[in-house]
């Protein structure tokens, strides 16, 4: 049965593992980053669990802007007690779990989570491949990102919360 909890610093071997068999290097958070994220804002980052084992993870800060930003990839900071706009800067899931329904659980954990302390929406960058998976869950295309991260085209999505 998938479970789903906040994040620990234990957590981290698990989540650079995921991470690197889910993106490129450089589309890939560092340990440094995860690292700060676990410290900053454990209220928005969230693992999956089958059987006590991690096979998911997703994470972002929140931030005043409804887009992402290039920098939120360096630097965060704690997150409000409410308001704002969650992001997501990422969401991985192990390659044998993929299309059993994880991203789909975490992201709704997520929004669960922003819901309940009034964030006004949650915002993501994503591959043009990915757009219909987020559309199906009710995320909005933006259109063409300005971020740079890892040299490639993003997209901005978001999904209104109130």
């Amino acid at each position: 049965m998938l479970t789903i909890r906040n994040v620990t610093m234990n957590d981290l071997p698990d989540l650079l593992i995921i991470e690197h068999l889910c993106f490129p290097i450089e589309e890939a958070a560092t340990e440094e980053a995860f690292k700060q994220r676990i410290q900053l804002i454990p209220d928005s980052f969230f693992v999956a669990e089958e059987c006590g084992v991690i096979v998911g993870l997703v994470n972002g800060p929140v931030i005043e802007k409804e887009f992402i930003t290039d920098d939120l990839f360096e630097e965060i900071k704690p997150n409000p007690a409410s308001g704002g706009h969650q992001t997501v800067l990422g969401v991985a899931v192990t390659p044998h779990f993929q299309t059993r329904g994880v991203a789909t659980a975490l992201l709704a954990h997520l929004e669960k989570e922003a819901i309940s302390r009034n964030r006004e929406s949650i915002t993501l960058t994503c591959k043009e491949d990915l757009i219909r998976f987020y559309e199906n869950l009710g995320y909005k295309n933006r259109g063409v990102s300005k971020s740079e991260h890892g040299g490639v085209q993003w997209y901005n999505l978001n999904k209104k919360l109130r």
